[in-house]
């Protein structure tokens, strides 16, 4: 497995996005995508998050390591926002949240984030996600299932994500009829995944304030 780096800009014109990576469908790291006078920079971090929503009850989820060659794994425990939080804060874990949105429930929040938006109106900004992890947690290489174009903004912490294009599907041992890999691609079994050997893709890191494009039907391994 060879891994290059994303590249990573900043102040690139709409056209020259297009051109250069979106048609092309080519990953890099836009310094700029969230305006830095963005309130959400200010505004967002977790005492402010556990204030105004702290009481929801949130699905915890642990490894998915263990359930590699399943079509979902299954939530490992509940708790809070507020204590959930508490918990990625003192000490690095495996438990994540899926599918909790903390902008469904507090609309008002995507008020905060300011878009330079280099797709000339092709992004969604009314349908964002928020993703939270403890130190240590990943989310295993997948697919998304809507095959979108994801521009991934960090706001606190850092992620490494590892990307592959869809070309290199068969190498990656899709689970049938679904859409994330049956390896473990961090600790990778040659002799049972021989096809491993020969993939090549890309890694980013993304530090508060950057955001990654990952094109359409790119394979991510998102690492926290």
């Amino acid at each position: 497995m060879q891994l290059s780096p994303v590249q990573k800009i900043e102040n690139i014109s709409s056209e020259d996005f297009i051109k250069t990576y979106l048609k092309p469908a080519k990953p890099v790291i836009l310094k700029d995508f969230a305006a830095p006078e963005s309130p959400a920079f200010e505004k967002w971090n977790y005492e402010y998050f556990k204030e105004i929503a702290g009481e929801h009850k949130v699905n915890i989820y642990g490894s998915e390591i263990e359930s590699l060659d399943r079509i979902a794994s299954k939530p490992i425990g509940q708790s809070t926002f507020s204590e959930y939080l508490d918990l990625i804060t003192s000490s690095p874990t495996e438990h994540r949240l899926f599918l909790f949105n903390l902008l469904s429930i507090k609309p008002e929040l995507k008020n905060d984030i300011i878009y330079n938006d280099v797709t000339k109106g092709k992004i969604i900004k009314w349908l964002p996600f928020m993703f939270f992890g403890g130190e240590g947690s990943v989310t295993r290489n997948h697919v998304d299932i809507d095959m979108s174009h994801v521009f991934i903004t960090q706001f606190q912490g850092i992620k490494r994500i590892w990307l592959f294009p869809w070309e290199q599907s068969d190498l990656l041992y899709k689970l049938p009829y679904n859409f994330h890999s049956i390896t473990n691609i961090k600790e990778p079994d040659f002799k049972e995944f021989p096809g491993l050997k020969y993939i090549n893709g890309y890694e980013a890191v993304i530090q508060p304030g950057e955001t990654l494009y990952i094109p359409s039907g790119w394979w991510h391994y998102i690492q926290y």
